[in-house]
């Protein structure tokens, strides 16, 4: 069992959430806007990549 978050984790813990959270909209937004497939694929594997951040972090609410 995980110990408990202090009020300082638990605060850095959604500011960081919501950093990863504009990342993905960033990445996902470049990657529509991408005419090139390449960097496309690029930025879109970067929206995910920042997905999987934002999930481990939602995990440790848990």
């Amino acid at each position: 069992m995980m110990p408990e978050l202090s009020k300082d984790e638990l605060r850095m813990l959604d500011t960081q959430m919501g950093k990863e959270q504009m990342l993905i909209e960033k990445y996902k937004n470049y990657a529509l806007l991408c005419k090139d497939p390449q960097l496309r694929t690029k930025c879109e594997q970067m929206a995910a990549q920042h997905q999987t951040h934002y999930q481990v972090l939602q995990s440790l609410l848990q």
